[in-house]
């Protein structure tokens, strides 16, 4: 029998002040709700104490932000998805977004081992005047210790619901998804960011957005496999394809901090946890 972890959080206005209630069940937590740049922004780390997923773990993620509250989300460290025996592991997060909230939803890497069969689930519920930025990032194997992604298979899934619905399933065998030009072109490391509202972007509103994470994407070292869409009038994604984890979240973090001033007319405030 694998772990069977829920964590529910509940994020509401107090004032000029965002708070959380969290209640969980099994091996999942947040740390001290921290707020380094306003009263009005929590940050929370998510943590998984046994370290890794195994076929048989379910964890489940629930997020409730009323009416003008702004959470910001994390981990400290990568999420594992590690060789199974047979049964699936799954990680399932839903969103709910009230008016005029906002959520930051940043975890480190995902990293699915050779040999594990991974379930990686997200939807975003966002009501009117509700906007989030999110990225996930997918790490196949282990690359830099030669663990090539062999065997095994992992399924994601990001939806916001009436606007985008990213569905896909990689096997470790399909070597035509993974090492084609038409493919993976064989790139082990995909990632993407995404800025999402409520109700369609004004078209200038929009076109900036594209414009930044642009200009971020011109002059990196991974300019010519990446690339920014709007697939929906709410919804705008970057899309990074790359060998390392490392220069995917350089160029995840440089567009999330130039959306973050266009957007909000916010400074960049990355998490503590990613500096220690």
């Amino acid at each position: 029998m694998g772990w069977h972890g829920r964590l529910d959080l509940r994020y509401r206005r107090d004032g000029e002040r965002c708070l959380v209630h969290d209640r969980h069940h099994g091996p999942l937590r947040i740390l001290q709700s921290l707020y380094p740049e306003s009263p009005a922004i929590c940050h929370n780390v998510l943590v998984h104490p046994p370290g890794g997923i195994v076929g048989g773990d379910v964890l489940e993620i629930q997020l409730e932000l009323a009416a003008l509250s702004h959470a910001v989300l994390t981990t400290p460290g990568a999420t594992r998805f590690y060789r199974s025996a047979g049964e699936t592991a799954e990680q399932a997060l839903t969103a709910r977004l009230a008016e005029g909230a906002r959520l930051e939803w940043l975890p480190l890497e995902t990293i699915c081992h050779r040999g594990a069969l991974a379930r990686n689930r997200m939807c975003f519920e966002l009501a009117p005047g509700a906007e989030m930025m999110g990225w996930d990032l997918l790490a196949l194997g282990l690359p830099a210790s030669g663990e090539d992604f062999t065997d095994g298979s992992y399924l994601q899934q990001i939806e916001l619901p009436g606007a985008w619905l990213e569905r896909g399933r990689i096997d470790g065998a399909d070597t035509r998804l993974l090492d084609s030009p038409l493919g993976l072109a064989g790139h082990r490391v995909m990632a993407t960011l995404w800025f999402a509202a409520g109700t369609a972007l004004a078209p200038s509103r929009r076109e900036s957005l594209l414009d930044a994470a642009r200009e971020a994407t011109a002059d990196h070292p991974l300019a010519a496999t990446a690339g920014a869409t709007s697939p929906h009038d709410a919804v705008v994604v970057l899309r990074v394809l790359a060998a390392r984890v490392e220069p995917a979240m350089g160029l995840l973090t440089s567009v999330w901090s130039r959306w973050r001033r266009a957007a909000w007319g916010l400074a960049p405030c990355a998490p503590r946890v990613w500096r220690t």
